[in-house]
């Protein structure tokens, strides 16, 4: 039964991280650069991921699917973890660097290490959905007041009304937003898909997670890990390791099982996302301690969730 629990973990992680690991060494020999990965990370958000958000929603039967208790789950136990980041960004003493503590502290790569992980064990993504649904708003949000408040960049105050205008109108505008949202109007019509836009909307949806990864892996850059180290230790030790204990035994208790449960684990334990870093450096901060939070978290969220996950498959929750 251990080697089994065992067995089932790293199938659902591995293949996960290598992709990723594929992704750095091609971008080591130089099949990828940083433009190129640029460019693919760009048609992945804007393409791939919608499309296959798209094609798990609009095939499944909505009045099953959708699950209000889920979706406010995932949306409160995310402003609390808002509120432990902001706990721990006070225990450091400068004030221009809490903002990318507490965004890199609570902020998940729901979106592409989310939909990868949950798609891998179950083979579709209707819960990482529902529970993309329930955060993404929030987190970019918060992520826009801790960031603007603490900006080091005066000017980037100055210009805040307008960030909080393209925050929100990419909020609303978000194509993963979006496909989740058509998908499930779509599913609501109950009107039956031609075949050729059955089999169109697949190719681009099955091609999502392994282009996502790669590109993650291709993002990577090693000589960012200077300095800092002790702030992003913190920061990846409460994103893989405090959130998790901390809720997914309240997730157990309110009964969320298999393939909920495990869209809650990438919600609470999965890597700092990338986006991250684009939001520090244009809100005037230095991007420092995020840049070693995402390589660090994605690093060791290798094993944290592979962790996680043998537990939950040896309790008989998934």
């Amino acid at each position: 039964m251990f080697f089994d629990n065992l067995q089932f973990s790293l199938n659902a992680t591995v293949p996960v991280f290598l992709m990723m690991v594929f992704g750095w060494f091609s971008k080591k020999i130089g099949l990828l650069d940083d433009h190129s990965t640029a460019q693919i990370n760009k048609f992945v958000f804007k393409t791939l991921l919608p499309a296959l958000l798209f094609m798990d929603l609009s095939t499944a039967d909505f009045r099953s699917v959708w699950d209000t208790k889920f979706v406010l789950f995932c949306m409160t136990v995310t402003l609390i973890c808002v509120g432990i980041a902001l706990l721990y960004s006070l225990v450091w003493k400068d004030k221009n660097e809490r903002g990318e503590i507490i965004q890199a502290s609570y902020r998940s790569s729901a979106a592409i290490l989310g939909i990868a992980f949950v798609k891998n064990i179950y083979g579709q993504a209707t819960m990482a959905a529902l529970m993309i649904v329930g955060t993404v708003p929030i987190y970019n949000i918060i992520a826009v007041i801790a960031l603007s408040l603490t900006s080091p960049d005066k000017d980037s105050q100055k210009n805040s009304s307008e960030l909080w205008k393209s925050t929100l109108k990419g909020i609303v505008t978000n194509p993963i937003i979006l496909g989740i949202a058509i998908g499930m109007l779509w599913s609501v019509t109950g009107i039956q898909q031609p075949v050729i836009m059955q089999k169109s909307i697949s190719y681009l949806g099955n091609m999502a997670t392994p282009l996502s990864l790669i590109a993650l892996g291709a993002s990577f850059k090693v000589e960012e890990a200077k300095g800092r180290l002790g702030i992003t230790l913190g920061i990846v030790f409460i994103k893989l390791v405090l959130f998790c204990g901390l809720f997914l035994p309240v997730a157990v208790h309110m009964g969320f099982r298999g393939e909920k449960l495990i869209a809650i684990l990438v919600m609470l334990g999965s890597a700092t996302t990338g986006s991250c870093f684009v939001m520090a450096k244009n809100l005037g901060h230095k991007g420092a301690v995020t840049a070693l939070a995402v390589m660090l978290a994605t690093l060791c969220s290798a094993f944290t969730l592979t962790g996680w996950l043998f537990l939950l498959k040896s309790m008989g929750y998934v």
